[in-house]
């Protein structure tokens, strides 16, 4: 039986801090488990070998213009092929900033993760800011406490499960 840590890597993008405060809250909750090291990446710095070396993953971004961010995109586009077929089965599960309902970056992630084989193990974390103008859209977002610890619970879940073996 294998003594190695199990790794989670989150990845994230953010403009406006709502993701940001998401992903750092799914960190919390991960980082209760000793057994899971946990690495929380901004996409921009994220790469094939992260991907590679981790066990599990977590991806966060903002819904822009009715998508994944283009930061969370050029991270998947820079992954993609280098990764293919080397993660298969692994688990993940995904955070989303929305300033309406955030399905459509959802199923873009979804997708992407479908072609490296993935296996969600827990349905897209959606909060939804409710931003809808121009000035809304730009201004710093603080995410409501509730909405955090739904993050922290499936930052703890998904290092849990990685912990047990059960995914």
């Amino acid at each position: 039986m294998s003594t190695a840590p199990k790794t989670l890597l989150i990845v994230y993008h953010s403009l406006t801090g709502g993701t940001r405060q998401m992903a750092e809250a799914a960190q919390a909750g991960a980082v209760a488990e000793p057994a899971v090291a946990v690495r929380l990446l901004h996409a921009a710095q994220a790469g094939p070998d992260d991907v590679l070396a981790a066990q599990g993953y977590l991806f966060a971004t903002p819904e822009n213009l009715a998508a994944m961010s283009g930061q969370l995109k050029d991270f998947f586009d820079r992954c993609y092929y280098p990764v293919l077929d080397r993660i298969n089965g692994r688990p993940y599960a995904s955070l989303i900033c929305a300033g309406s309902d955030g399905q459509n970056a959802a199923r873009q992630i979804a997708r992407i993760a479908t072609g490296w084989r993935l296996k969600e193990v827990a349905e897209p974390l959606i909060v939804c800011t409710h931003a809808q103008t121009p000035e809304a859209i730009l201004a710093p977002k603080q995410i409501g406490a509730d909405e955090l610890e739904r993050c922290h619970a499936l930052g703890e879940a998904l290092a849990a499960g990685l912990a047990l073996g059960v995914f």
